[in-house]
């Protein structure tokens, strides 16, 4: 399955390690994660050399080819919401993960086209998505 990660970029990169885990293990279970640049420690150096406007034709043409999208959103990001946005648009599921002490927005948890998971661990972050991702690929 073509999955697109969303996670905090500019809003603040302290859960990157929680990225790089999703990210691995999305590719592990077999899925083709297209924006694994989310997960690149490397992600501002090389982010850097692009125009906004390439990273905003970059991740739509991302969101465009994939089958679902799963963000991380316990950290505050205007990006991740455009990104929400926009895969409700294009009428795509969505998971949206968090801690347990993330201060969540209230447009991410109202809207109840959005699956919202809370996890304490990271196993507890993959039981969450192995059963977003069975749910949406059944027939």
């Amino acid at each position: 399955m073509n999955v697109f990660l969303s996670a905090s970029i500019r809003g603040g990169r302290d859960m990157l390690s929680t990225y790089i885990e999703m990210c691995n293990y999305l590719q592990d279970s077999g899925h083709d994660v297209l924006s694994w640049h989310v997960a690149d420690p490397e992600l501002e150096k090389t982010e850097s050399l692009l125009t906004e406007q390439e990273i905003y034709i970059r991740d739509m043409e991302l969101l465009e080819k994939s089958h679902c999208m799963i963000a991380e959103v316990s950290t505050p990001s205007i990006g991740i919401g455009y990104e929400i946005s926009s895969a409700l648009h294009r009428e795509l599921p969505v998971l949206c993960l968090h801690t347990p002490d993330a201060n969540v927005s209230a447009m991410i948890l109202g809207d109840k086209r959005i699956i919202t998971k809370e996890y304490d661990s990271g196993n507890a972050m993959k039981e969450k998505i192995d059963v977003f991702l069975n749910c949406i690929n059944k027939p």
